[in-house]
């Protein structure tokens, strides 16, 4: 089965406060996506680091997730999600990937991406790429190739033309949850 790797590692500045433990609709954001990932891919993998043990403290739904933990994750976001794809079973097909500050996405979105044949497949809606991508197990030995100062998108651009585009309508690709103004959009839209 594909895995699922959620990044919950940053420190989440721009907030104010971890976005792993936001509420969204009566569960942090972290339960809603380990819950949704539950839903199609196993292991669901969430890589922690900064507030490690009290984002853990904080999930309810722990026992749908293994964890790992990115004792560098200030090297930055590539480095967390390199040390999750260091744990995904050898006979996982690939990866969902996702941000924990991505907490809308709708299930329909995860298993339409599950179902690409394509070596990546990256949501869009409105001609809008959003998130979170699907990668082939192919491509784990590129991403974990690379230094980990560098950017997940020196993969994705190599792969461009191999690239599935799955169009969705779903907004929640696309609401990246940074800061408190745009948390409070999307409690407002709740």
């Amino acid at each position: 089965m594909i895995a699922g790797l959620i990044l919950a590692a940053g420190e989440s500045r721009r907030m104010g406060s971890p976005k792993a433990l936001l509420d969204f609709g009566g569960e942090t954001f972290l339960n809603h996506l380990v819950a949704s990932f539950s839903g199609v891919c196993a292991p669901v993998i969430v890589v922690l680091g900064h507030g490690a043990e009290e984002i853990r403290a904080g999930l309810r739904a722990a026992d749908q997730a293994v964890f790992v933990v990115n004792k560098d994750y200030r090297l930055g976001q590539f480095s967390s999600m390199q040390c999750g794809l260091r744990a995904v079973p050898a006979a996982a097909p690939g990866v969902i990937f996702s941000l924990v500050d991505h907490p809308a996405v709708q299930s329909s979105t995860l298993t339409r991406l599950a179902s690409s044949k394509a070596p990546l497949a990256i949501p869009r809606m409105n001609g809008r790429r959003g998130h979170p991508v699907f990668f082939s197990r192919a491509l784990i030995a590129e991403f974990l190739a690379m230094p980990p100062e560098a950017n997940a998108r020196m993969v994705v651009e190599k792969h461009a033309a191999e690239i599935d585009y799955v169009d969705v309508g779903d907004p929640g690709i696309l609401q990246d949850i940074d800061d408190p103004e745009a948390y409070r959009r999307l409690v407002s839209s709740l």
